[in-house]
């Protein structure tokens, strides 16, 4: 199942027509998203967006990965054994992300609760002033 060069040339330009399609959307969904075109007449929720654009960078990922690394085209197992990990290396980043910002939220409360104990425990420290020592400083 051999492409012949013209075929191959048909299909690496069709490929690359659809990745700046598919760019130019995810382009216009992210400035139409934050208000910057139409005058701010059409702003769409963070989470609406977002969802817009990770699915588009998936399909982008897909095509990339599919045609110019020629996945599409192999046997299953061979495709699995390089989908697999890298679907384990995503949930990984996720989970780092998850677990440093619960760090981070802890990080902040510890330190409010530390700046409030140094505050309560400073007390002014002096000399007494008794009679006698108020007559030495007058000296």
């Amino acid at each position: 199942m051999s492409h012949d060069y013209e075929n191959s040339k048909k299909i690496a330009l069709k490929t690359i027509i659809v990745l700046a399609v598919v760019t130019v959307i995810e382009v216009l969904i992210a400035l139409s998203g934050k208000g910057y075109l139409f005058n701010g007449a059409l702003e769409m929720p963070w989470y609406i967006m977002n969802t817009m654009m990770i699915g588009f960078s998936l399909y982008k990922a897909y095509l990339i990965v599919g045609e110019f690394m020629h996945l599409a085209h192999e046997v299953r197992s061979m495709a699995m054994s390089i989908v697999l990990p890298m679907v384990l290396l995503f949930w990984a980043i996720v989970a780092f992300m998850y677990e440093g910002k619960t760090w981070k939220d802890y990080r902040e409360v510890i330190e409010v609760k530390d700046n409030l104990e140094s505050e309560n425990s400073i007390k002014t420290q002096g000399m007494l002033m008794t009679r006698e020592t108020k007559q030495l400083n007058e000296n």
